[in-house]
């Protein structure tokens, strides 16, 4: 049974299949959601990976949390009911930029299993490369790169996850990338050789 609003009358039936759009890209649309603790090297590895493919001649979009959430999630906080909004909005977008052939790399801390089934449910299995770029909260809080452990450490910043709010270990990934095992260098070639498995037309 349809959940559509009756106002609602879609019309995906009259737009051009999404096969018309990833034969002109030469590619397969792809969602690639990088997730892990911040820190981990999920915004790094992201920008890397979207150099490397634009560089192979990929047409690429970046979704970043912070990014989205100074733009189109700028009305959210960090309550439950919030992050889960934040990723199903980020989720139906990679699906639409999916459907038009693109490859999207979002990169999220999605820290909980339920999240991680909602963009599953919304982008399909077929269309997802789920990524858990693993590394410890200590390692995190070392490297510190936007400084937020220390504001944390002070007691600036609340439901910080790995600390006020779980981090749920994943069952699902299709990769795992444990940035204190591996180099950018080598990390980046192991999402490198995913992704031109998944994204290829052949």
């Amino acid at each position: 049974m349809s959940t559509d609003p009756p106002h609602l009358y879609p019309t995906f039936d009259h737009m051009l299949p999404r096969e018309a759009k990833e034969e002109l890209l030469g590619q397969k649309g792809l969602v690639v959601w990088m997730y892990g603790l911040s820190g981990s090297g999920k915004s790094t590895l992201a920008s890397l990976l979207e150099q490397s493919l634009h560089d192979e001649s990929r047409f690429v979009k970046v979704l970043d949390g912070d990014n989205v959430r100074s733009g189109l999630n700028r009305n959210l906080g960090f309550s439950d009911a919030d992050r889960h909004e934040n990723i199903r909005r980020v989720a139906e977008v990679a699906k639409l930029f999916a459907d038009a052939g693109v490859i999207t790399i979002a990169s999220f801390i999605t820290p909980r299993e339920d999240l991680r089934n909602l963009v599953r449910e919304i982008v399909g299995d077929s269309d997802l490369l789920e990524v858990y770029v693993k590394a410890s909260f200590e390692t995190c809080a070392r490297r510190d790169p936007k400084g937020l452990y220390a504001k944390v450490h002070a007691g600036e910043v609340k439901q910080f996850t790995g600390k006020d709010s779980a981090f749920d270990e994943p069952s699902h990934a299709n990769l795992i990338i444990d940035t204190e095992e591996y180099s950018k260098e080598e990390s980046l070639a192991l999402l490198l050789e995913a992704v031109r498995k998944h994204s290829s037309r052949s």
